[in-house]
């Protein structure tokens, strides 16, 4: 339920069986799956998501595929995250919408050996930066190679501002879709980054000092052809479900934060600075703003969209975007007011400028944003009783090991002066 890719081979000859009556598993082994009593549980792949594994390159070769996770009667597990975005996409398709997303993934690359219990980057370069012979740039066309071998078409891909960063961004594709992507997309990079003697790390804060990685997505929906988020003549070309979806993602921001940003990490990107949001508020072309609006083509409509900032790389997708969609699709039944834009940098705002203008912080750290996700009906709902209660229960534990931790910071600070 963290996002952590699981796996189990099947024999060829087996798989017929795996299709019809599913594979048996233990899902007590499993954290968050079942209760002792409860622990037979079934694996049925998802065929439409058959790929060949690039990297597995013997004969015969070697494919892989995504599976739903059953009860022994058939019925879908609630434990399944998968099925908890289907859920999801199942509300926005009784709406008469089909969601889209389009995430720009973001993760350093490191030397295999730490250097005194610290990561080390590849390189020194910085945004943009051409590096002839490069390590990344190198790896990126390998591992870009790779994707586009598995049908997972890449956009764009660059160096990013910290030293060993880079990003590649996937193209559009359904919520669904594009979740079995991200988790394909990180084995890759890291099965890439081996093979180059590396390792790659999705972690939202790995160095202080240098920027987080975020996983910034677009989000779209579309009802048929139309894009219901694009309206001719109106401001940024944006429709009333479009402002009504991001006033629906700006009210339950705090609630689903934890969900968003899932490791006491994740806060020490939020709130380091680097162009991470870290305050609930919209603006056009404001990278400041935890939710923006692209600048618009005006001869390309369907092109309309809105972008939140706040995912970080290390977030489970399914889970993600199942709360994002359901976020701005309460935002569109209950017809919420779309608040004033942000139009300056919030960072450089004084707290007194921001409270003035309306803009709330969203939580500092993972301790914040579990007590205020444990009074989320909203989240609740959307992820499903067993989710919500393992979730909360995963991150209370998380918090209360971190807490128990005297860090390198205070033996610097306090051990000689106190």
């Amino acid at each position: 339920m963290l996002g952590t890719l699981k796996s189990v081979a099947v024999a060829p000859a087996e798989l017929e069986g795996a299709f019809s009556e599913g594979i048996g598993f233990d899902g007590s082994s499993i954290d968050g799956f079942a209760r002792v009593y409860e622990a037979d549980m079934l694996l049925r792949p998802d065929a439409s998501t058959f790929q060949v594994l690039p990297w597995r390159g013997e004969n015969p070769g070697t494919a892989r595929m995504f599976a739903d996770i059953l009860l022994p009667n058939g019925s879908p597990s609630l434990a399944d995250p998968r099925d908890v975005l289907r859920r999801a996409l199942t509300k926005a398709g009784d709406l008469g919408f089909t969601f889209y997303t389009h995430p720009e993934i973001e993760f350093y690359l490191f030397e295999k050996e730490l250097r005194r219990d610290r990561p080390v980057p590849v390189d020194s370069a910085g945004f943009f930066d051409h590096v002839p012979h490069g390590t990344a740039h190198d790896f990126r066309r390998a591992a870009i190679t790779m994707l586009e071998n598995m049908g997972i078409s890449v956009e764009f891909s660059h160096h990013e501002g910290g030293p060993g960063q880079n990003e590649i961004d996937l193209r559009y594709a359904d919520a669904l879709s594009m979740a079995d992507n991200i988790q394909t997309f990180k084995a890759v990079v890291k099965e890439v980054a081996l093979e180059q003697g590396y390792f790659a790390s999705f972690m939202a804060k790995p160095m202080a000092g240098e920027p987080g990685s975020g996983m910034h997505t677009h989000l779209s929906l579309f009802e048929g052809d139309t894009n219901a988020f694009h309206e001719p003549g109106a401001p940024y070309q944006l429709s009333r479900t479009g402002r009504h979806f991001i006033a629906g993602l700006l009210r339950y921001a705090p609630e689903f934060t934890a969900i968003t940003n899932q490791y006491v990490n994740s806060y020490k990107r939020l709130w380091g600075g680097a162009e991470a949001p870290a305050h609930i508020c919209w603006g056009h072309n404001n990278r400041s703003a935890m939710v923006r609006v692209p600048m618009y083509k005006p001869s390309k409509g369907q092109s309309t969209r809105v972008e939140v900032r706040s995912l970080d790389a290390a977030a489970n997708p399914y889970l993600a975007y199942s709360v994002l969609l359901c976020a701005g699709l309460k935002g569109i039944e209950d017809e919420l007011d779309l608040p004033p834009e942000a139009e300056d940098d919030v960072w450089n705002l004084t707290e007194r400028e921001r409270r003035a203008m309306g803009i709330e912080p969203l939580p500092a750290s993972l301790d914040e944003a579990i007590r205020t996700m444990e009074e989320s009906d909203f989240v609740a709902e959307v992820l499903g009783e067993h989710v919500f209660d393992f979730v909360l229960r995963n991150k209370r534990a998380e918090w209360a090991a971190y807490r128990d931790q005297v860090t390198e910071f205070e033996i610097k600070q306090d051990l000689r002066r106190l």
